[in-house]
């Protein structure tokens, strides 16, 4: 992260500059150059490779290039980093050089948020699929509110929108603890599990301080949404009950919103849900699992809290169809289903197998696994081996080396070696060309390969289906 980012007075207005953002094909700095262009603001940003994001920005006019360069710069007067970006940035050493006002990206997004009503959904796992079912929910009310969060909203085709309502739903980031930096008026935490970003939050008492602190920018006659049923959140919404509102979810009786007769199959999942005690209309999902029955019910207790009806509230999760890369349906090939999930940490990986399973039945669930990270496949090697105990088949990939140096002797045999099946059901595939093969191999008509991980490991479902297609 650059460790000189310009002091902005208050009164601050991102509106009125002129921003260049440095990695603007990552989802969140992407969403938030959206927006601005939307406003009417003159946006350029570069990225070291061109992407379907840029192509989309290029498509409303936004300036985009293809590597760092000073040159890039122009006329900018404000320039946007994440923590990704290097003190070595040329185009940052540039702007620190020509005293151009630096903000980091959740600077810039607390800025969009200001004068609208602001709900940041945090947790380390289902920001964006809450995010996403609150905007689906909000837009089928009536309500055209502005959005940013980590993945295509499928049925809108983008990640980030520019509304007219009063609305401002915003996926926050606690994997840097950047979720500081913004004021909610509405807090949705859906867990609290210290599983994750050990690169930034050394030790789990410091991760969930993050969280305190983060319910702690809510405004005392605002709001925090949590889930009960996770062990961290509940202790979050009991420390939050200090000095604001909390209004909790889940299947505990203690719930405010409680769930009850989950049911869970291919075609998704529905439950009935009563609210203080009151029984409300039976919720029907299009997306399966308990993690998305969780994550639905934190919608719609917040769509309450927000004054949207139960019935628009309900109709609309009936219509929300899921964002991408989260158990994204690729395609079928020689009868066997394939699908791509962005989970990443154990929590992740443990209830997204938990759900492939009850859609693979009868057939059987095969896993291939990208790693995310050195330091969490050396912490956190039992908790992945379980979660991917899950599957019946399992091909552990190499270690994802997008964002972090590799440490010596650290493979993905590590996690593929913690997995508890035989021998002869796990497979540590370090060479790409030997994946396809070998996951054909493996895969019979009726069962359910799903893809699972950050990086790469996500071109593998369209390659596996061509090669079926091919081969058949």
């Amino acid at each position: 992260m650059p460790q000189q980012l310009t002091s902005v007075p208050p009164q601050y207005d991102l509106h009125f500059e002129r921003p260049h953002f440095i990695g603007i094909g990552g989802s969140g700095m992407s969403g938030i150059a959206r927006i601005l262009a939307a406003r009417g603001t003159k946006v350029s940003g570069s990225d070291v490779k061109d992407s379907p994001r840029l192509s989309a920005l290029r498509e409303i006019g936004v300036i985009t290039h293809i590597g760092h360069d000073s040159g890039n710069l122009g006329d900018a007067s404000t320039v946007i980093v994440s923590s990704a970006i290097e003190d070595d940035n040329p185009e940052l050493r540039a702007a620190q050089e020509r005293g151009i006002t630096v903000l980091h990206r959740a600077d810039a997004l607390a800025m969009l948020m200001t004068g609208r009503r602001g709900v940041g959904v945090a947790g380390n796992a289902g920001k964006t699929s809450t995010s996403a079912m609150l905007t689906t929910v909000a837009r089928h009310a009536g309500i055209d509110p502005s959005f940013a969060f980590g993945a295509i909203l499928h049925g809108f085709g983008t990640n980030a929108h520019h509304g007219e309502g009063p609305l401002f739903i915003a996926e926050t980031d606690e994997s840097d603890s950047s979720f500081l930096r913004l004021t909610p008026d509405i807090a949705v935490i859906t867990n609290v599990s210290a599983d994750d970003h050990m690169d930034v939050h050394p030790s789990a008492e410091h991760y969930v301080r993050a969280f305190d602190r983060f319910v702690d920018q809510v405004p005392e006659d605002g709001l925090v949404v949590a889930g009960i049923d996770d062990p961290g959140a509940a202790l979050l919404a009991d420390y939050a009950r200090r000095r604001v509102r909390v209004r909790t979810f889940g299947e505990s009786p203690d719930a405010d919103l409680r769930l009850t007769d989950i049911a869970i199959d291919e075609k998704g999942t529905t439950y009935n849900a009563a609210l203080d005690g009151e029984s409300l209309p039976p919720v029907q999902l299009t997306v399966p699992g308990l993690h998305m029955a969780l994550n639905s019910a934190a919608a719609l207790l917040t769509a309450l809290e927000l004054g949207i009806s139960a019935s628009d509230a309900i109709e609309g999760l009936a219509t929300y169809q899921g964002v991408s890369r989260r158990f994204e349906f690729k395609g079928k090939a020689q009868g066997i289903r394939v699908y791509d999930d962005f989970a990443h940490n154990p929590t992740k990986v443990r209830e997204q197998l938990r759900a492939a399973r009850l859609v693979a039945a009868p057939g059987r669930l095969i896993v291939v696994y990208q790693p995310p990270r050195f330091l969490s496949a050396v912490r956190f090697t039992a908790e992945f081996g379980a979660a991917l105990g899950q599957a019946d088949e399992v091909l552990v990939l190499d270690i994802c080396r997008d964002w972090e140096k590799p440490i010596p002797g650290v493979t993905g045999e590590l996690v593929a070696d913690a997995v508890p099946l035989t021998r002869d059901r796990v497979t540590y595939c370090p060479e790409r060309p030997q994946v396809l093969p070998e996951l054909a191999r493996r895969a019979n008509p009726g069962d359910l390969v799903v893809t699972v991980g950050t990086g790469d490991v996500t071109k593998i479902g369209p390659e596996f289906l061509a090669y079926l297609q091919e081969t058949a």
